[in-house]
């Protein structure tokens, strides 16, 4: 007869095949992670083994949806328009599309039979006919794109397709990036040809199939749990840390992307790096700041700064070095770069009419992966999102503990009070009740209307920051949509955008997220967020940049990296901050450890360094009440650690092994809301092209809703005033598409033109598409004051904006956005932002962003000059061309 097994060796058996956790997508395990036929495994805390293999090329659909593009916009059909051909090779026969002439919708409609893919490597040669642009060209000069605006021939650089096929790409903004994508016309007949090979094998994503650990990192604190998966994957974020490090002290972004950003070093730094590694958090930061000694804006859309006003970040970062080490000499260093920073904000980009501050999405830095298309960077800079306002909320409160530390309460107190004016903005205009999570941000042009999309990493720090009250961010962390792998990055989906902030898990994000939901003891939300974060760590043997929300691949986003600096931080942030509860102050460390029930037992960290002092710290048992804490064996009164600690000791937490009571996490499947419509008005009636899945529409008048069809049109009602239409698609779930640009109505009727180019100032340089009599140029030298007096008939609410070109770099990148301030007098009016357009496409004209300012009848003497605080991220280049100033009565 077989002997019995001894019971302690039963139970250790049991306790390593039972799951530690596990959901609909994957299992985790104490020492092992299944997804399906994935399966990583613990060789030893030090080395592990993982099969994964991407199913990036697995059963692709050969229906290839493409559009052509000039200059890297997206500018030959509307929207939800595409062509569309089904790439089935036929045997011996090379695979090419027909001649497609630009701006002409082809449809191919070859049935596909069932259970047929595409083939590997499949060449396809792609044809345009670009000769009614050319003849356009030839005839008047210019081309009329679908959206009214003119392509002049002298404008036109490059010709590309862009599509939903590998290595086709809808990233408009990077097809400059992909060579292969650009079509060219070498024996000049005017048919622009191209050849891709669709589901190149070559392309195949793989990772490594076992990491063992290579470099010392015995420096760094170390953990052990019963737990070997989360301590190999600790040790495993430990050596990437190490190995992020580059030559000259200063952190590596990622694997593939070298040099010092801001926003991801400073997220870094406030999640792990400033107690792991200070001196380079340090050497970093610094290395962000411009001889002018204020935060650099990394490029970004239409040219940085203030389009994208995000770097504040880099306050907190500088301020949680701080805790971490009490160095003052680096309290003073960054005292003064945080303070003329954020005077140029003020000045640049915060709204007093509603508290909030402009710029675009902190982190989510890729225009159109979150923003609709026809936004431009001068909308996207009058928008307000809840991340970006968050992030100033927090700075500010920084700034005034900083001025505080220094003795200065009278700035400590302007910048609380403008802390709490940014929290009552966030509160107000983006909170929604019905929901129990912020918005996206507030967006459009005079007359903003809120984006309900939920926004991962901004409802985050609402929490952690203290923008939301107590209960309410309890409320946020229970109600903001979370799918299998994870929280993505915004909810719902932004349809015909591929992976990368739309539809993904960065995470950094999660961690994040996992930490907010730390805060507020929801031990459902918290123990996801540890294991998202484990997951993809597992089973691709490193912390990637970001994965596909819908299905937890790595290879299907747009750009990844390995070895990336914010996931590697989120997960050594989740131990410290999040199980051992690290709350750093500027005075003291207090522990608020959380552990969840499936990951109880003991844990411990030796060599941890606290300022002064070196921990040894142990913990058993789970939940988030405290039974006893001890210092050296005696009670630790408030379970603080005092910041004049010296020398070696022990902390030993006992938790009281009660679970908090049990809160659910909003987990919702993938989901894309509608297109967004494009509107016309004609014959006193908007229209708009049925959109697919949408149940209803709405219609927004000047902001506000108006009606409700279930037709795709509306007919106005008899015009009284200035009206400013928008249309947005409504689908079975209640799911909102973006509203569409706005469309005022009879505008003409309102406004009033001023030619800037009628006098003496009017410049002599060859472009095109400008009215009236010329254009004026300013610049660091021509024309950095314009005096502009202007008459309005009756008192009101005006809109002044510019017509305006600036060919100084391309929508997605660079630095050189022209910044100006207008006034009257010495009357700040607003902030003026003139975007890049275009790489020396000058003659491309848009409009800046609308300053709304209320005017009594009569004239005005406005002056547009350069100030010290319109200094932009470049420096030297701070141009554009003005064609004329409208001024619009909207209320």
């Amino acid at each position: 007869m077989q002997k019995n097994t001894p019971p302690t060796v039963a139970t250790a058996v049991a306790a390593a095949v039972e799951p530690v956790w596990q959901s609909a997508a994957y299992t985790l395990y104490r020492d092992s992670l299944v997804q399906g036929k994935n399966v990583a495994r613990v060789v030893s805390r030090t080395e592990l083994t993982s099969n994964y293999q991407s199913p990036a090329n697995e059963f692709q659909s050969p229906q290839v949806n493409f559009k052509f593009s000039l200059n890297g916009k997206d500018n030959e059909m509307q929207p939800g328009q595409d062509h569309v051909f089904m790439a089935l090779p036929t045997a011996g026969q090379p695979l090419e599309t027909p001649v497609i002439t630009f701006g002409q919708q082809y449809v191919d409609k070859t049935p596909v039979p069932a259970n047929t893919f595409l083939a590997p490597n499949t060449p396809l040669h792609i044809r345009l006919d670009m000769r009614p642009v050319l003849a356009a060209f030839r005839k008047q000069g210019f081309y009329s794109l679908y959206t009214g605006q003119k392509l002049y021939k002298e404008d036109l650089k490059h010709v590309f397709v862009a599509g939903n096929t590998t290595p086709l790409s809808w990233d408009f903004d990077n097809l400059i990036n992909k060579p292969q994508l650009e079509l060219k016309d070498p024996d000049g007949n005017g048919i622009y040809e191209t050849t891709v090979v669709l589901n190149a094998h070559s392309d195949a994503k793989t990772t490594a199939a076992r990491w063992k650990q290579t470099l010392d990192t015995s420096a760094f604190p170390q953990y052990s749990s019963e737990y070997p998966l989360t301590d190999a994957l600790y040790n495993l974020a430990l050596e990437e840390a190490k190995r992020a490090v580059e030559p000259d002290g200063t952190f590596r972004t990622g694997q593939e992307w070298a040099g010092v950003w801001t926003r991801d070093i400073s997220y870094s730094i406030i999640l792990a790096q400033a107690l792991l590694q200070p001196e380079v958090a340090k050497t970093s930061l610094l290395r962000k700041v411009s001889p002018a000694g204020r935060i650099i804006q990394d490029t970004g859309t239409g040219g940085a700064y203030p389009c994208s006003t995000d770097r504040i970040i880099w306050a907190v970062a500088a301020w949680e070095i701080y805790k971490t080490t009490g160095d003052e000499a680096w309290l003073k260093q960054v005292f003064p770069i945080i303070r003329k920073s954020i005077e140029d904000d003020q000045q640049n980009a915060y709204d007093l009419a509603t508290g909030l501050v402009r710029g675009e999405s902190s982190f989510l830095d890729w225009r159109e992966q979150t923003y609709p298309k026809w936004m431009q960077p001068a909308d996207i800079y009058q928008s307000q999102n809840l991340g970006t306002n968050v992030a100033h909320f927090q700075g500010n409160q920084i700034l005034a503990q900083i001025a505080a530390h220094s003795g200065d309460e009278p700035l400590a107190a302007k910048h609380r009070q403008q802390a709490a004016r940014i929290r009552a903005g966030i509160n107000e205009h983006l909170w929604q009740a019905d929901k129990g999570y912020y918005g996206q941000y507030r967006y459009g042009r005079s007359f903003p209307v809120l984006s309900p999309r939920a926004e991962a990493l901004g409802e985050a720090l609402a929490v952690l920051f203290g923008v939301a009250d107590e209960a309410r961010s309890r409320t946020v962390v229970a109600s903001t949509p979370v799918m299998d792998y994870g929280v993505p990055c915004i909810y719902p989906q932004i349809p015909d955008i591929p992976p990368y902030h739309n539809n993904a898990v960065w995470p950094f994000v999660q961690s994040y997220w996992g930490l907010a939901a730390a805060q507020v003891g929801n031990e459902t939300a918290f123990m996801e967020s540890l294991a998202a974060v484990a997951r993809p760590a597992a089973l691709f043997l490193t912390n990637k940049e970001n994965f596909v929300a819908s299905n937890g691949d790595f290879a299907g986003t747009q750009v990844n990296s390995s070895v990336m600096l914010w996931s590697l931080s989120g997960s050594l942030g989740l131990v410290y901050k999040g199980l051992f509860g690290m709350d750093f102050q500027a005075d003291k460390l207090v522990f608020r450890p959380f552990v969840p029930q499936a990951l109880r037992g003991p844990r411990k960290l030796t060599g941890f360094t606290y300022r002064q002092a070196v921990l040894t710290i142990e913990m058993e048992g789970y939940g988030r009440t405290i039974r006893s804490i001890t210092l050296d064996g005696q009670p630790l009164p408030a379970a603080t650690i005092p910041a004049s600690l010296t020398g070696a000791h022990t902390v030993r937490i006992v938790l009281s092994s009660e679970a908090p009571a049990a809160v659910a996490s909003h987990k919702v499947a993938h989901h894309v809301s509608p297109m967004t419509p494009a509107v016309r008005h004609a014959a006193g009636r908007l229209t708009w092209a049925p959109v697919e899945g949408a149940k209803a529409y709405q219609v927004l008048r000047n902001g506000q809703f108006a009606a409700r069809t279930t037709t795709p049109e509306f007919m106005l009602p008899p015009a009284t005033a200035y009206a400013e239409y928008q249309v947005l698609a409504v689908d079975a779930l209640n799911y909102e598409s973006f509203a569409s640009e706005p469309l005022a109505v009879g505008a003409g009727a309102h406004q009033r033109l001023y030619d800037l180019g009628a006098g003496k100032l009017k410049s002599a340089k060859p472009y095109k598409g400008y009215t009236g009599q010329g254009f004026v140029e300013i610049s660091k030298t021509q024309n950095n004051t314009l005096s502009v007096p202007i008459t309005v008939p009756a008192a009101g609410l005006y809109a002044l904006d510019f017509r305006y070109s600036n060919g100084n770099g391309p929508i997605n990148t660079s630095n050189k956005c022209a910044v100006r301030t207008l006034r009257e007098g010495r009357q700040l009016l607003g902030t003026v932002v003139l975007p890049q357009r275009g790489v020396d496409e000058w003659s491309d004209w848009g409009f800046s962003n609308p300053v709304l300012v209320r005017l009594e009848k009569g004239t005005h003497p406005l002056t547009l000059a350069l100030e010290p605080a319109n200094e932009n991220m470049n420096g030297d280049v701070n141009q554009a061309m003005l064609d004329y100033l409208r001024v619009t009565k909207v209320n």
